[in-house]
């Protein structure tokens, strides 16, 4: 009855989140969160950096898939420093590579995906949870069950893109074919469905021309679809059943991420068949093959209350603290918007 009501508050909450966000965060003022003056210009105006919605909203998305990971491991029984230190690795590998892969699949310098920084992850997942068995845990008595780990990395993952994808709608990236293009059938399932971005300086307005035209809802329907396998994984973990779960979280994200693409507008390389559809099939074939191979201790059973019971100790919460004002930070400074600020006396006031 715990883990029901568990997943049945979580749902709540992500249903609320979603609901708010896929609603509200295409109207124009939803892209830049602030700007900050950092260069004179002649006379009272100033340069300004613009900071992002989409760094917020992708900031949130790591610290929940980053929560979940230690709400998921802890209800088996893994020490925090054990998963800090997993997460950091898995952080620090991670979030470069998600604007390094766009740079070689798409030769753009400023822009990120997550696809390719999944890619790398579900790579590097089974060998960094036997690093920090065989270094930190060897020193400090504990061992990580990696099928458990694996399963706990796939669902975080799959909360963290779908919550992200809300980044997405605010800045107006990985967005869906224009209606008036599509076939009837497309036409007739999103008629009074669809997202129509507003403001020029959404990508889908600079880089595909497609402002106040209604598109395919590509990141609502990811949003939607990410959350609810993650969902379902979680229940599967709650009961034990790691390589379901994991099987669950990795194949049925991947799998949407491949059919995805189709319903997308925005460049993702030069191939019919694109780079980041390969790497999520690649991703399937690895993983399943990883948690056959990697060898895993037994886990304990999954107690949800001894999961969220983590969060009483200041440290995850400093972690989280920490992860989210880093994401932000590198994810919410726009290079490729600008601003000019102007400040003046309100005389009235005085």
């Amino acid at each position: 009855m715990t883990d029901l009501c568990f997943i049945l508050t979580l749902a709540l909450l992500l249903s609320s989140y979603l609901f708010w966000g896929i609603r509200t965060l295409s109207r124009e003022r939803w892209q830049i969160l602030a700007a900050v003056p950092v260069r004179k210009r002649e006379g009272d105006r100033w340069d300004g950096l613009n900071l992002t919605w989409y760094g917020a909203l992708t900031a949130n998305a790591y610290l929940a898939a980053v929560a979940m990971l230690f709400l998921l491991l802890g209800s088996v029984g893994v020490p925090l420093a054990g998963t800090a230190l997993m997460a950091a690795l898995m952080l620090t590998a991670c979030v470069p590579s998600s604007r390094l892969v766009a740079r070689i699949v798409e030769k753009k310098a400023h822009t990120f995906t997550v696809g390719g920084a999944v890619f790398v992850g579900v790579i590097l997942a089974p060998w960094v949870s036997l690093l920090v068995n065989r270094t930190a845990g060897a020193i400090l008595g504990f061992n990580i069950p990696v099928a458990a780990a694996l399963a706990a990395f796939a669902i975080a993952y799959a909360f963290g893109e779908g919550l992200g994808r809300l980044a997405c709608i605010s800045f107006g990236c990985c967005y869906g074919r224009p209606l008036a293009g599509a076939s009837p059938l497309v036409r007739r399932l999103f008629a009074g469905r669809s997202v129509t971005f507003v403001g020029k300086t959404r990508k889908a307005a600079y880089a595909g021309g497609l402002e106040g035209k209604p598109v395919v809802p590509v990141q609502a329907l990811t949003a939607i679809t990410y959350s609810g396998i993650a969902l379902v994984a979680t229940w599967l973990f709650l009961d034990a059943l790691f390589p379901l779960a994991f099987g669950m979280a990795l194949a049925g994200t991947q799998l949407w991420r491949v059919f995805s693409e189709t319903l997308r507008a925005d460049y993702r390389g030069g191939r019919k068949f694109s780079a980041y559809q390969i790497m999520g099939l690649a991703s399937i074939a690895y993983g399943m093959a990883a948690m056959l191979l990697v060898p895993s201790l037994p886990a304990d059973t999954p107690h949800i209350v001894s999961g969220l019971s983590c969060f009483r100790h200041p440290a995850p919460l400093l972690f989280l603290q920490l992860v989210w004002l880093a994401i932000f930070i590198y994810t919410g400074r726009s290079s490729v918007t600008a601003s000019t600020l102007s400040f003046h006396v309100r005389h009235d006031r005085i």
